[in-house]
């Protein structure tokens, strides 16, 4: 049995956030930016992730934005690729906290709560099918930017509110199981980031220059002497996750991707310059690279340890420290939507030098705890396949009809 399909728009309206400034932004506060970022896949909130703290009286002078507990907002950008969080709506928890919505963060209303049960309604808009839809809109660039208009284009099956009530109730065991995965992979990647500041939070010294650790943006010319009829892997921002993760999936001629893309080799850190990548934590240590070579997409920079000085291990984890990508926030340029962290930004950001050997331990200590979440993220991928059958079979009525007979 299928069930009728409804435009978006027909049953729900978008009210658009507020463009803060990232000089708005201030060390700690009881206001925080409602982002993207805040979304989590699978449309968990989580206004404590790479938080953004604004000044306590923006809350009465933008009090159209403040967002209350049971608000639902939507994520109106994502990559072009794997958008993970667009379109996916998500229910407001303040903890009593002031949350302010920013751009290219949407507040969902619903026009007749009576005929729509949100659980539901969540589950639709994050169905295979609605994403893509939403990706079509990208136009072939990196990011998908939803407008209004585009986001309540789509259409959704949608059913009695009873069996809506059913067919949430059924699919909550799989998504729970699911969630769990997801937040077991995040621990994992939190325990890596902990250790690195238990380890170099407190180093006292003098302050170098990254860019003096590292190698920025190696340029091609060191390899132009290879056959360009050699393979490479080919390694585009989607297959790169916020958890430093790497797809490898895809190889390509050397003289294909020569011009217009992005090189690296093994044992280079990449590093997401574009938002939201760059705030979500995309970066990862390239490894078991064709030919020890690789090419991606033009929104990385790359930096390579340099020997003696730093590791992969280090370097990496650096990136994805809160403060350090919150510093390369503010040195953004460009125009919003798409602000680029420029290469000097590594001259400007300046550390203590840990001694190798220290690095060298903290990669061992490393070592441990990725082939634990190297596990957690085999099982997410199994619950994630179980969650999307199971919600196929939802659409077309297929998981009601199971229980009825």
């Amino acid at each position: 049995m299928k069930f009728p399909l409804v435009k978006l728009g027909d049953i729900c309206d978008l009210f658009n956030g507020y463009a803060f400034k990232s000089s708005d932004y201030v060390d700690k506060s009881n206001t925080l930016s409602c982002r993207m970022s805040n979304i989590r896949p699978g449309g968990r909130f989580d206004i404590g992730y790479n938080p953004r703290y604004l000044p306590d009286d923006f809350s009465e002078k933008y009090d159209q934005f403040k967002l209350k507990d049971n608000d639902v907002v939507i994520a109106m950008t994502d990559l072009a690729d794997s958008p993970k969080i667009l379109g996916v709506p998500t229910v407001i928890k303040t903890n009593g906290k002031n949350i302010l919505l920013n751009q290219r963060v949407g507040k969902l209303l619903i026009k007749e709560p009576s005929q729509i049960y949100f659980p539901y309604l969540q589950l639709a808009l994050n169905s295979p099918n609605v994403r893509s839809i939403y990706k079509k809109f990208a136009g072939g660039g990196l990011q998908i930017n939803l407008g209004k208009k585009d986001l309540l284009s789509v259409q959704i099956p949608l059913p009695p509110l009873a069996e809506q009530k059913q067919i949430a109730a059924i699919l909550d065991a799989a998504d729970s199981l699911r969630q769990k995965d997801q937040q077991l992979v995040e621990h994992y990647t939190a325990l890596s980031q902990s250790l690195f500041l238990e380890m170099f939070g407190g180093l006292k010294g003098e302050k170098v220059p990254l860019s003096s650790l590292c190698k920025v943006n190696p340029p091609k010319s060191e390899i132009a002497k290879l056959d360009k009829n050699m393979y490479v892997s080919f390694v585009p921002m989607a297959k790169v996750s916020e958890y430093g993760e790497v797809e490898l999936t895809d190889k390509r001629l050397l003289e294909e991707v020569w011009n217009g893309f992005t090189y690296f080799a093994d044992n280079d850190v990449v590093f997401a310059k574009i938002t939201p990548c760059m705030e979500n934590g995309k970066g990862a240590i390239m490894r078991n690279l064709i030919n020890g070579i690789g090419f991606g997409t033009t929104e990385f920079h790359v930096l390579r340890p340099v020997q003696n000085l730093s590791t992969p291990e280090w370097l990496y984890a650096l990136t994805v420290q809160k403060s350090f990508r919150q510093q390369a926030e503010l040195n953004m340029t460009g125009s919003a939507g798409q602000k680029r962290v420029p290469k000097q930004f590594f001259d400007k950001y300046m550390v203590v030098s840990p001694t190798i050997e220290f690095q060298n331990q903290f990669a061992k200590h490393v070592a441990i705890i990725e082939k634990q979440k190297q596990q957690a993220q085999t099982n997410l991928q199994k619950s994630e396949a179980l969650f999307n059958s199971l919600l196929q079979r939802a659409f077309t009525g297929e998981l009601t009809a199971d229980k009825a007979a």
